[in-house]
């Protein structure tokens, strides 16, 4: 099998001279600092200055509205320059911004990035070597002694927490509105929410069908966020919980009531392999012929832009090192094999839902 059919063509074939091959290299060598300096150009409010700045600004007007020596600013945009956040004007010295550094300013999803990186990721990655000799998550360590994040999360500290589900919730919740008539389309009564964190899924399709109930299994310390998180809301009432762990490959999945539609968000590329099998095994047990189960995930070899492909199989190493040290950002090819290992089919793929989400809608094998 080709796993490669679509593939960006910088993937396949060498594009760049010497120069910036060297020059990418070097960037890379220095990777950390480059990722600190732009942070704080963006916290200290330097980029935001800069775009709102018809002429640009020197180094000791911006020192002085961003509360810095001339030092510091200076170390920044000298930094700054050689990053490609900012430009200068040879004989005025005043700096501008540039087209980098408009993205790192106002791209949210860039933003929302840099956050997760800095709060969740940042120092725990000095431990992937570890993670990944040893198969576990070793970065995890710097924030408690959990097997994986997902046990951790109700105990992060608040900004670590923000940060994750800020993550989390941006790459999901954009595709949700397209997603609601693909899983309605077969006008579901019952709907079991795999792996249904704080409830917004839920909460969109109670919103969304008045006549659908939702069972978001979880985690128990999950299901308490949840039930915090959807408190009050409308159609509330409509949302059960099922606590269990889903990597114990002995818990059953809820059979008292048959579930037409089974949904699974962004939550199989939390697991490794066997796990997912197993995982979706369980979930064959209680579907018959006319239940359809819906898997959304950002598979990386289907996105539009290569940009998009850059994170998500960055996104692979926080799983590595920090979230359970065996799961990642799966290529369709792979999750249609595991699938299949599980006794099911893929009826449809749906590609290019919000941020680059795909649903694989599965059923049972004839």
């Amino acid at each position: 099998m080709n796993l490669f059919p679509n593939i960006h063509r910088a993937y396949t074939q060498e594009h760049m001279k010497a120069g910036e091959a060297q020059r990418l290299a070097e960037y890379i060598a220095f990777g950390p600092i480059v990722f600190q300096v732009s942070r704080l150009m963006v916290k200290f409010g330097i980029l935001a200055m800069l775009r709102d700045s018809n002429e640009g600004m020197t180094v000791e007007e911006i020192a002085r509205k961003a509360g810095l020596t001339d030092y510091a600013a200076k170390v920044l945009l000298e930094a700054s320059l050689s990053i490609g956040t900012v430009l200068v004007e040879p004989v005025t010295e005043r700096y501008g911004l540039s087209k980098t550094g408009w993205f790192l300013l106002t791209d949210t999803a860039i933003r929302v990035d840099m956050d997760f990186n800095h709060d969740v990721n940042y120092e725990g990655m000095f431990h992937l070597e570890e993670a990944l000799l040893e198969g576990r998550p070793a970065g995890l360590e710097h924030f408690g002694n959990w097997p994986t994040i997902y046990e951790g999360l109700s105990q992060l500290p608040q900004q670590v927490q923000k940060s994750w589900f800020a993550f989390d919730h941006f790459y999901s919740d954009g595709a949700f509105e397209q997603a609601l008539p693909i899983v309605f389309s077969r006008n579901p009564r019952r709907l079991l929410d795999v792996g249904g964190n704080t409830g917004r899924w839920a909460l969109c399709c109670v919103g969304y069908d008045a006549n659908v109930r939702v069972t978001v299994m979880d985690l128990p310390q999950q299901l308490e966020m949840m039930r915090a998180q959807t408190a009050g809301k409308p159609g509330a009432e409509r949302i059960d919980g099922y606590g269990t762990n889903l990597l114990d490959r002995n818990a059953a999945f809820p059979a008292s009531v048959h579930y037409d539609a089974i949904w699974m968000s962004q939550f199989l590329d939390c697991f490794g392999e066997e796990d997912i099998v197993s995982i979706l095994s369980r979930a064959a047990v209680i579907m018959n012929a006319d239940t359809r189960l819906y898997i959304m995930e950002t598979l990386w070899d289907r996105q539009r832009y290569e940009s998009a492909t850059l994170c998500l199989t960055l996104t692979s190493v926080y799983f590595t090192a920090m979230a359970n040290g065996n799961s990642k950002m799966y290529h369709s090819a792979d999750m249609e094999r595991l699938i299949d290992r599980a006794g099911l089919a893929v009826e449809e793929i749906h590609d290019h839902l919000g941020m680059g989400h795909s649903i694989i809608v599965c059923k049972l094998k004839d």
